[in-house]
């Protein structure tokens, strides 16, 4: 069946944008532009959206993703960084020798990213909308090694930019967990670099100086924005920091895999993603997260 034609809005409509980018994803369809044509002002507009589409999305919230916003458009936006829902059923675990199935849509984005990652340990307060990278890594558990797969039924949604990125779940359609990297606290300096390849070519390496700030200035950034918007971070809870490696597209076919050092090879396939069953399962993935 052939998408219908963009149709250009007279208002911004929060509603009806993130019930489009919804049906979307749940009906693995790609978008022909943004929902109505009309974009979002600012981030706080597009979190608007963000907001009403994790009310529509049939899991819970697992974790966040965090993204770097360009400096050119950082004063515009008042931030440097952007933040987007992880759900449950889209944190799978590495296994080895066994590559992980990323559910794609074509004609949408995908792409990998190498990330490191936080555990909670505990709940943050919500009433607290300002931290230090300190303060912020006092809350955590552990960092792993990790991959997001970075996605969205609108293939434009990079160009188009971080308002649109924050309307539609931070422009994130998963996360793949490796192992916990072992005295990340005590020896930061050999927390292992990372390297990306796709279809076995290098296409990226990154420590986690290649985060601006380090990953600890974008969970502090994570813990403040969180809780203004009423979603303060629990026990548990994931964080994606940043795309160590770059942001690397991937198509339904191709392969990938991301190696942080001597500690793990992650590996991966794009697969193009089946549209969501009765209930709100799909089939693409079967090793969960627990």
């Amino acid at each position: 069946m052939t998408a219908p034609a963009a149709q250009t809005a007279t208002r911004f409509d929060a509603q009806a944008i993130a019930d489009a980018f919804v049906a979307a994803r749940r009906a693995a369809r790609p978008l022909p532009g943004f929902p109505g044509g009309l974009l979002p002002d600012g981030l706080a507009a597009g979190y608007g959206v963000q907001d009403l589409a994790i009310g529509l999305w049939p899991d819970e919230v697992a974790g966040w993703k965090v993204g770097r916003i360009p400096e050119e458009l950082q004063a515009e936006l008042g931030s440097d960084r952007v933040m987007g829902p992880v759900f449950r059923r889209n944190v799978w675990q590495a296994e080895a020798g066994r590559p992980t199935r990323l559910p794609v849509i074509p004609g949408g984005f995908a792409a990998v990213e190498a990330e490191y990652v936080f555990r909670m340990g505990r709940d943050a307060p919500g009433d607290k909308f300002d931290w230090t990278p300190a303060e912020a890594l006092a809350f955590v558990d552990d960092m792993l090694a990790g991959v997001e797969l970075a996605g969205s039924p609108l293939s434009t949604i990079n160009v188009l930019g971080p308002k649109v990125v924050a309307s539609d779940f931070g422009n994130n359609a998963g996360l793949i967990l490796g192992p916990a990297i072992p005295g990340w606290r005590e020896r930061p300096q050999d927390v292992p670099a990372c390297e990306a390849f796709v279809e076995g070519q290098l296409v990226g390496r990154g420590t986690p100086e290649s985060v601006p700030g380090g990953p600890s200035a974008s969970l502090a950034f994570l813990l403040g924005a969180a809780a203004r918007r009423g979603r303060p971070l629990k026990a548990g809870q994931l964080v994606t920091t940043g795309a160590a490696s770059g942001i690397h597209d991937i198509e339904a076919g191709q392969s990938a895999r991301i190696v942080f050092g001597d500690l793990v090879e992650i590996r991966c396939e794009a697969v193009v993603q089946t549209p969501e069953a009765p209930g709100g399962t799909t089939d693409d993935n079967h090793h969960r997260a627990g």
